[in-house]
């Protein structure tokens, strides 16, 4: 392990006197339809970052490196563990996965909401890191149309599809520990429930303090109070 200081995100996030970014976490069994969402999200929303993940597994047709991930080798991978570069980190369908912890610092330090689009023992290990994350769950309508979901995107060799149906129901039991709960089964529907949820979250009053505390000094005091 390296003895380099770490970024503290913790003190980012709870920093007063202005607006700091809040860290979305969004999960979901792979062929849940996080990512379509994701990006309809990021296309509507103003002010919304996305970190992308570091992986070990080869990238699939049309995937570009540092876009929809960073692909590394695993003793990349391990490198960077190593060294206290991951925020969380995690072995998903036999492949490393791990979100870069500078990245999501720097974002939420300069007002920035972020999301992580990560795995359940992703989103366990951000939520017990972290004092400040609000943590979504987007929901299959059904097995059979996540597997017809799965099946459809050929994405994946034969055993690796059948590894991703096997897990689906560990991870969908995961939905419990999760803020909130969008079902998939309409995409303009559900989009719009996940961009509600992020203006939800950033109308908070804890959050809006700041802002609210600087109208508040904008009245003049009642009559008769110093």
């Amino acid at each position: 392990m390296s003895d380099a200081p770490e970024p503290c995100i913790t003190s980012v996030a709870n920093k007063t006197g202005g607006y700091h970014g809040i860290l979305f976490v969004i999960s979901s069994p792979s062929g849940g339809g996080k990512g379509t969402l994701i990006r309809r999200l990021l296309d509507t929303v103003q002010g919304v970052s996305y970190s992308v993940s570091w992986t070990t597994r080869e990238a699939r047709p049309g995937e570009i490196d540092g876009v929809s991930y960073h692909f590394v080798t695993p003793d990349e991978f391990v490198r960077m563990r190593d060294a206290g570069g991951f925020l969380e980190w995690a072995v998903v369908h036999g492949h490393l996965y791990g979100t870069a912890r500078n990245v999501v610092a720097q974002e939420l330090s300069e007002g920035h909401d972020i999301i992580l689009e990560i795995d359940v023992q992703g989103a366990a290990n951000v939520r017990a890191t972290l004092d400040s994350v609000v943590s979504v769950f987007i929901l299959p309508p059904s097995f059979d149309i996540l597997r017809a979901r799965l099946t459809a995107r050929m994405t994946e060799r034969p055993e690796e599809l059948e590894l991703r149906l096997r897990n689906a129901r560990t991870e969908v039991e995961q939905y419990s520990h999760f803020d909130y709960v969008v079902i998939n089964d309409e995409i303009e529907r559900a989009a719009s429930q996940l961009a509600s949820i992020v203006y939800a979250e950033r109308a908070r009053r804890e959050r809006q303090e700041w802002i609210a505390r600087r109208v508040l000094a904008t009245f003049e005091p009642p009559s008769g109070v110093e």
